[in-house]
């Protein structure tokens, strides 16, 4: 009985009826992307908390603020998300401040509502295509589960026309089928696994912004008029 050649994943993929094709193609092309995002994601979380990293660094080390504002200025298209929010907020309160008469609660408030529209612009770029890969994990394995019983019932519907069915008849189908499940799960484990990492990763800087918006708002206040 000279199965091995038909059996091997090759022809078993190059062998499935057009449906499961299409499921494999589509679930290749998906796990694809995920492959590209998951290490494009990688690459943007260890830079951001690089360079989150290096600003605290310098800011906590005793710098002169408006020294820091004037480098976060001048190299704003390097800088870190951190380093935008401290930028974006010290600017509203500088700019504040010389309105005569401003009451220190509304610069420093300015202040704020600045960094919290920065540090939301800065999370969105962080938790960008996140959806993505959730959507890849908890989708696919349905997708595959849809090849798979497409498969199934037209391996069955073969054997309609056969006169004695036999278990080397119908195991073709079946394994063709159940390729589309294996792929389905080969792009989901991987998705779901860098998802809940990204995901805790992303929370974890989110948590240093806030941190640093509500220290630095104290900073600001402390250094309005008349404190």
């Amino acid at each position: 009985m000279n199965v091995s050649h038909d059996m091997s994943m090759l022809a078993l993929i190059w062998n499935a009826s057009v449906v499961v094709q299409f499921v494999m193609a589509l679930l290749l092309v998906v796990s694809s992307m995920s492959w590209y995002f998951i290490f494009r994601k990688w690459f943007t979380i260890r830079q951001a908390r690089t360079k989150t990293e290096l600003f605290e660094r310098d800011f906590w080390s005793g710098s002169d603020l408006n020294a820091l504002y004037q480098s976060a200025v001048n190299h704003r298209h390097s800088t870190g998300s951190l380093e935008r929010i401290f930028e974006a907020g010290f600017r509203e309160f500088a700019k504040l401040k010389t309105q005569k008469g401003a009451d220190p609660a509304i610069l420093v408030d300015g202040a704020r509502r600045a960094m919290r529209a920065t540090h939301q612009r800065e999370m969105d770029n962080l938790e960008a295509h996140l959806a993505f890969l959730a959507s890849v994990g908890s989708v696919s394995p349905y997708v595959g589960l849809l090849g798979t019983v497409w498969g199934i019932m037209h391996s069955f519907r073969g054997l309609a026309n056969v006169q004695q069915a036999t278990l080397a008849a119908v195991a073709p189908g079946i394994a063709e089928a159940l390729v589309a499940t294996a792929i389905g799960l080969f792009a989901a484990i991987p998705a779901v696994v860098a998802y809940n990492r990204f995901a805790h990763d992303v929370d974890r800087i989110a948590v240093r912004f806030e941190s640093f918006m509500e220290e630095f708002s104290n900073i600001l206040q402390r250094s309005t008029p008349g404190r």
